[in-house]
């Protein structure tokens, strides 16, 4: 949060002064040395797009509370514009500007003076509804897109970027719009992989399959409190990943002298009900070089059977248990990126036992 650059600036000034003058009648400490123990900068995390994402965008507070839940107390939502309530505690600074499209964002030159002021090393995407509705080209869309990141990698060369496949759109005064969210998100994965590096990655994360417009949105574009617990699940998993993985030694730093295909897969449950359960497995590629596919063994605990999947292809494997492999279009993962796929499983309790397979590129 912006007050807390603030506070963190006065800090640091007040410790350099003290440094320098040294506490009365005491001796001549060095007033270059560094206080022990100093803590660690958080990570910046900008949530970027239009009134999905800010106004009031209530998802962005559910998944701060996630992130707090699960752990990561270290990160920093930050944006130019403030929260707007959702009715629980969270840093509701965003970038989530009303009414905008992308695309003149991008003609516009806007972000750089968002990311100056922010810093991020993080930026979570939704963006393109307006361009839409307003029957911009998947192909403008994603040059927009492009121009946007060059923009972040000058900012920062290490940026991380989530995309979203935006969620579906069916309001009544636009009868093409269902159709043009598919035209735009099918194009997105491709796009992503291309724009990828290994210090910035692109990640698309899929917002739109399971989201149902007539009782996820309140107009069939704006999510309501279940699109909100949607977008947020979906958020989750994979930005969870990503900052784990910049945790020293944590489970998310690559083995960097580890040379064959590899991955990982962890799952969580995103909603329970009785006798059922929806869950999201993320496959991260552990190696040190591209995956052209991967397969996921998945035993849901109790004996459960999984009923549906979805960003992946439902078989099973030679013991019996359920396999899920990738998708035509979320195979390739860069070292170090990751995939995730849906499935909604009949058993309680709401847990299952994941493994990984890779295939190399």
């Amino acid at each position: 949060m912006r007050s807390r650059h603030l506070l963190r600036a006065a800090l640091t000034a007040l410790a350099l002064l003290l440094g320098i003058l040294g506490p009365a009648g005491a001796g001549s400490a060095p007033a270059s040395a560094a206080p022990a123990g100093a803590a660690a900068e958080p990570v910046r995390i900008m949530p970027l797009g239009d009134s999905i994402t800010g106004s009031p965008g209530c998802w962005r507070s559910l998944l701060w509370n996630r992130l707090q839940e699960a752990g990561h107390t270290d990160v920093d939502f930050v944006g130019t514009l403030g929260p707007q309530g959702c009715g629980q505690p969270h840093d509701g600074d965003n970038e989530g500007h009303g009414g905008a499209l992308v695309t003149e964002v991008a003609s516009r030159n806007q972000l750089p003076a968002w990311l100056a002021a922010t810093r991020p090393d993080i930026v979570v995407m939704h963006f393109g509804t307006n361009d839409v509705w307003s029957n911009r080209s998947p192909d403008a869309v994603l040059a927009a897109y492009g121009t946007l990141v060059d923009q972040m990698r000058a900012s920062n060369p290490d940026m991380k970027v989530l995309v979203a496949q935006i969620i579906p759109m069916n309001p009544a005064t636009c009868g093409e719009c269902a159709r043009r969210v598919v035209a735009l998100n099918e194009r997105i994965p491709a796009w992503a992989r291309s724009k990828s590096t290994a210090n910035s990655p692109v990640i698309a994360v899929d917002q739109w399959t399971g989201f149902d417009t007539a009782s996820d949105t309140y107009d069939g574009v704006h999510p309501d409190a279940s699109g909100d617990e949607k977008i947020a699940a979906r958020w989750f998993p994979v930005l969870a990943d990503l900052l784990a993985r910049d945790e020293p030694g944590g489970p998310g730093e690559p083995d960097p002298g580890q040379g064959g295909a590899a991955c990982t897969a962890s799952f969580r449950a995103t909603s329970v009900w009785q006798g059922g359960y929806q869950g999201e497995v993320t496959v991260r590629n552990t190696g040190t070089a591209p995956i052209s596919g991967w397969t996921v063994r998945i035993a849901p605990d109790g004996g459960g059977r999984i009923t549906q999947v979805w960003n992946g292809v439902l078989g099973t494997g030679s013991d019996g248990a359920a396999t899920v492999r990738n998708a035509a279009w979320n195979g390739t993962v860069a070292a170090g990126g990751s995939a995730s796929f849906g499935f909604v499983a009949s058993s309680t309790p709401s847990s299952a036992a994941v493994g990984c397979t890779a295939t190399a590129a």
